[in-house]
């Protein structure tokens, strides 16, 4: 990673930026300014995004259809007006960096940059008609899962007296979802038990014989993988879909093979049973039902070599 690389998509310098802009942020709530609290929050969080790609590596945060932009990525500062990605795209390469920035994650920060937007360049008022309790949380979630994956927390962002308050409200939002879904597991359990005792030994019987790549029809959306899963409300054999996080190329092979082995990892998005009918959306319903939102496979595929060039 270049060490000279521009201020502008610095990943320090980003971060650095970000505290500034919320700490605007937390001022504004405090003397009840709650639009201007959601402008300074939106912009603190979208520097947040940028700062933990740019730590990867700075090229990540550059507009890649602007080819001077990719030389100050790489060190070579040949202009100082540097072209960024757009919130869109910042919040989707996110989904592939950071293990529980999830597509429901995703599109909470896509709506609030979309407020942003109208609140600087409309006519529109978005951020006053927004009620403090239908983004707040989220908000601060959304933030809490992009600091844990840069190794660092509200507190360290924040200050440990201003992240009391987000703090507690991640707790809270926690231990409601963790209610909210303990209920619907045993609702769905239930559910399944009122079924006569031969209804229950064939719907088990028959979920053994389905194959994860005939589930399409089960998600809303679609993803890169399903795989099997176990319901926590009937036990029977059900799926879990969601987004390819990262892949590394296994060592298991001779000089001489044509295929190699690629270790994959994905997230979960979206878990459904069709015995039962349990439906989880996101990673935080997955793992507030006990169930690891994290797949790992082995895929076998052939190799891909370069072209020879200038040997005839």
């Amino acid at each position: 990673m270049p060490d000279n690389v521009f201020i502008a998509i610095n990943g320090d310098a980003l971060h650095a930026k970000s505290k500034v802009y919320i700490s605007r942020a937390i001022s504004r709530k405090i003397v009840g300014d709650l639009d201007e609290y959601q402008l300074w929050a939106s912009l603190a969080l979208e520097l947040l995004g940028k700062a933990a790609l740019a730590r990867q590596h700075p090229s990540l945060v550059v507009d890649p259809n602007h080819w001077q932009s990719m030389f100050v990525a790489a060190g070579i500062n040949t202009t100082t007006d540097v072209k960024t990605i757009t919130a869109k795209t910042l919040f989707e390469r996110l989904t592939h960096l950071v293990p529980k920035f999830d597509m429901a994650i995703q599109k909470f920060c896509k709506e609030i940059a979309e407020r942003r937007n109208a609140e600087l360049h409309s006519a529109d008022l978005p951020f006053k008609t927004m009620k403090l309790e239908a983004w707040e949380a989220r908000y601060w979630h959304a933030c809490d899962t992009i600091l844990k994956q840069m190794g660092s927390s509200l507190e360290r962002w924040l200050g440990a007296a201003d992240a009391a308050a987000p703090r507690q409200l991640l707790d809270q939002a926690a231990e409601a979802l963790k209610a909210a879904i303990k209920l619907r597991v045993e609702a769905a359990e239930k559910k399944f038990q009122t079924l006569k005792k031969a209804e229950r030994e064939r719907l088990l019987i028959d979920s053994e014989r389905q194959e994860s790549q005939h589930q399409t029809g089960l998600f809303k959306g679609v993803y890169d993988e399903i795989w099997e899963s176990n319901c926590p409300a009937c036990k029977s054999r059900s799926f879990m879909t969601g987004e390819q996080t990262g892949e590394d190329i296994s060592e298991e092979h001779d000089e001489y093979a044509i295929w190699e082995i690629v270790d994959r990892e994905f997230v979960g998005e979206e878990f459904c049973c069709p015995t039962c009918e349990l439906k989880l959306i996101g990673s935080d319903e997955i793992e507030a039902a006990g169930l690891e939102y994290i797949y790992e496979d082995q895929q076998e595929r052939e190799m891909e070599y370069e072209p020879d060039y200038g040997n005839d």
